[in-house]
């Protein structure tokens, strides 16, 4: 564990995959082509505590949503890349964007389209459902399930190997 909490201090920008990741991967579609996905609250504010630490967040999807547009504007996120199948050029392109090099970028997946990713980056995360492939090549896994609380995992972990995580819980207990 002190291996990835070494490698999880160096991290200025988390990425998060949507589907299967901030969601339980359900797609919800009604008969007139409105698309319905769940995201967990627990997640969402573990996101928020990242950002006011000062970590930045990203999302690169392999499909296109304007809910996850609107969630992620909810949370103040801006770097969102959705519609990316090919995902090692997205990751290309935020690093560029940011002035990050690949050890500062951690990237959280579920599934073989986002290997390509998981093998470059200085912390590779697989949610605990990820496929086995997925967890095989992930530095880290969490301890819950995709859309229901992995993100928050990821968000604790990162915030305690950065020696936030103490100062952020004495604060609601003030």
């Amino acid at each position: 564990m002190q291996d990835i909490l070494e490698k999880a201090s160096r991290i200025k920008l988390v990425i998060f995959d949507v589907d299967g990741v901030l969601t339980d991967g359900s797609l919800f579609l009604s008969d007139d082509g409105q698309e319905y996905k769940a995201f967990n609250s627990k997640d969402g504010f573990g996101m928020r505590l990242l950002q006011d630490a000062g970590i930045d967040i990203g999302i690169i999807t392999g499909r296109e949503s304007t809910l996850v547009r609107l969630r992620m504007e909810e949370l103040g996120i801006t770097q969102i890349m959705q519609g990316r199948r090919e995902k090692g050029p997205a990751l290309d392109e935020m690093m560029k964007q940011n002035g990050l090099t690949l050890d500062e970028i951690a990237y959280v997946g579920d599934d073989v389209v986002d290997l390509p990713i998981m093998s470059r980056v200085g912390l590779s995360i697989a949610v605990q459902d990820a496929r086995p492939v997925v967890k095989k090549h992930a530095h880290w896994i969490t301890e819950s399930v995709g859309g229901r609380g992995a993100g928050r995992d990821v968000c604790e972990l990162i915030l305690e190997a950065h020696g936030k995580w103490d100062d952020i819980i004495k604060r609601y207990l003030a």
